[in-house]
């Protein structure tokens, strides 16, 4: 099972222009879920040409595990010319990173359950 949730699905149908990995052993877990991977992924639309604010990106939150995968919006705007290593090294070095699981694992829940997750107001659904 593959859940994406982000505004327009389409923008993450291709292969990100970036990848950080944040978690890679497969020795995580939550709940009744083994967290395998955990990634922040980016995907960089060039936008208007000699734009002062740069590039648009959309950066999501991959977590995969052994009952399906999640990819939900972790930030999207102008961001600069390098947004996944400040994003990554957030994760990393805070508790953001149970959150973003838990926030992966719900959403797995609910769509296993055989409904929609349920909207939490950060722009997923």
């Amino acid at each position: 099972m593959r859940i994406v949730e982000v505004r327009d699905p389409r923008k993450v149908e291709r292969a990100p222009d970036g990848v950080v990995t944040v978690l890679d052993s497969g020795r995580m877990a939550q709940d009744e879920f083994v967290i395998r991977k955990v990634e922040l992924r980016l995907y960089v639309d060039g936008g208007v040409l000699g734009d002062p604010r740069g590039p648009y990106s959309l950066v999501t939150s991959f977590v995969e595990t052994d009952k399906g995968s999640v990819e939900i919006t972790y930030d999207e705007g102008f961001l600069g010319e390098r947004p996944l290593e400040p994003a990554g090294r957030l994760l990393s070095e805070h508790l953001g990173l149970s959150a973003l699981v838990l926030r992966s694992v719900i959403s797995l829940r609910a769509h296993i359950a055989g409904r929609d997750a349920p909207d939490d107001g950060a722009g997923g659904k």
